[in-house]
This record gives structure tokens, sequence and C-alpha cells, in this order.
């Protein structure tokens, strides 16, 4: 079979398949048996006409003679395939939603799937990936990479995302950096904020909240309302810092340099 003739196949099974190929794709697209569609992928992915993103799942590398349409080049694209009911948020999200400048190199993923590993580097590109609950999968936003719908969280549920986990969003420092660019949004709502961090029900996110939020000089009934759900225990404000300085009105460690009473956060 000549190369055209093999392209004009491959262009087949895009047509079908869309961004991803699989072996039930190449087998409808080809009128083929699952071993002979099989042989064909296996046969393109050595030709370097497409390349392998896990077992069975592929995508087609960039050929002069394809549709530049029939060609994935958006990692987040990735994201429902690999990792089902998920959405992207954390620093990803915060740099999507315009909370800071600064774009991170790993894509941050939150699946109801069971994960082996949380770091993950599939297709070139590197997922940070955490499991949450399927109760917790809320406050999320459709966006839409050319015919791949993907879900990311809001902008609310990104600041509440990484006040519970600061390693999701860049650390302590880059978080505060994150709600001061928050509280300046039009769209800013603490009584949405309030309702999202009672769901995730973590009281460190209260914590982690009302300092903030106190120290930036913002939202006054915000500290108030996280100061009226404190838990008792006392948690770091970054837990991947040594913290030995105790505020004991947030029931927080604080790093040693940590500046308090100011209206940036440094």
């Amino acid at each position: 079979m000549s190369i055209v003739e093999s392209r004009a196949r491959l262009a087949a099974v895009l047509r079908k398949s869309g961004d991803f190929l699989t072996v039930t794709d190449a087998r409808q697209a080809l009128g083929v048996d699952r071993v002979a569609a099989a042989k064909v992928l296996a046969r393109w992915h050595q030709q370097g006409w497409i390349t392998r993103v896990r077992r069975g799942l592929y995508v087609p590398v960039a050929p002069s003679s394809l549709p530049s349409d029939q060609v994935m080049e958006d990692p987040w694209a990735l994201v429902p395939q690999l990792f089902s009911d998920a959405y992207i948020g954390g620093a990803t999200a915060a740099h999507h939603w315009d909370l800071t400048e600064q774009l991170f190199r790993s894509v941050f993923v939150y699946t109801t799937q069971q994960i082996r590993r949380s770091h993950q580097t599939v297709h070139g590109t590197a997922f940070v990936v955490r499991h949450i609950n399927k109760a917790k999968l809320f406050g999320t936003r459709a966006v839409w990479r050319g015919q791949i719908k993907i879900q990311v969280s809001d902008v609310h549920r990104t600041v509440i995302d990484i006040l519970n986990s600061p390693a999701d969003g860049g650390g302590i420092r880059h978080v505060a950096d994150c709600l001061r660019a928050y509280f300046a949004r039009a769209d800013c709502d603490t009584a949405t904020l309030l309702g999202y961090a009672g769901r995730l029900d973590n009281g460190a996110i209260y914590k982690r909240l009302g300092f903030l939020a106190e120290t930036l000089g913002a939202a006054p009934e915000l500290v108030e309302a996280c100061a009226a759900h404190l838990t008792e225990g006392i948690v770091k404000l970054d837990p991947a810092v040594a913290s030995p300085r105790l505020i004991r009105r947030w029931r927080l460690w604080l790093p040693e340099k940590w500046k308090l009473g100011r209206t940036k956060v440094d």
C-alpha cells in the first residue's frame, strides 16, 4: 500500500474518531477486525504518524497532508480521556481565571478515579493528579477546546482548592497573591466561598482564608464568618514550610518570616 493510500486511511479514521484514536475507531472506520486494526495503528505509530498516549489510545502527529483540525495540540484535551470524571483546577485554573500571570509547567487535575501516582507525564505533559470524592465534584465550568468539552473549577472553587492544599496553588505566598486578585474581581463572592468551604468540610480552609483575608484587609464579614467556623486543631498556613510561629487567633502555625498586618502579603 502506498504512503498516499495509508494517509488517506488515517484521515478516514480521524474523521470518525476526532482527536483520539482507538482500536475500535480504526476497526469501524476501516471495516477490519480488531487484530488487523491494532496492527494498522502499530504500523502508523512506528512510522511516526501517530503517537501513543497510553495503551490502546493514540493521537495524531501533525503530518502536512492532514487538516490541522485533525491534530490535537492542546494537552487539556487529554484530561477527559485520561481521568474520566475530572476537572482542571489548582494553579492551572488560577491562571485560566487570571488570578495569576504565572504559568506552571504541570496541569493540575482533580478526579474521582482512584490514582496510583499523583505525578504523571503523558504525551509530554506533566500532570499533578488529586483524588476527590464524587460528593465533592462541584463548582466547575465547562470550557470547550475545539470539539472537546473540559471541566475547569470555577474561580471560587479554584480559590477554595488552593486554600485546601496550598501546594496545588504553588505555595502559600502565591495562593495569597491569587486571593488578592480574587478580591479585586467584579465577580468576587464571599458567600460562595464560604458555601464551597463548607461543602469541602476542612477546617484548615477557614483558618487560612480568614487569616489571609484579615491580613489583606479585605471583606470584614468574611473574616468574621471564618472565625465563627474555627475548629479546635492547629494547622500550618503552608504544610510544606517550616512554621515555628503560632497565631492563636487563627490556630495557625506561620513561617518564621511571615509578616502580619500589612495590606500586601510578602
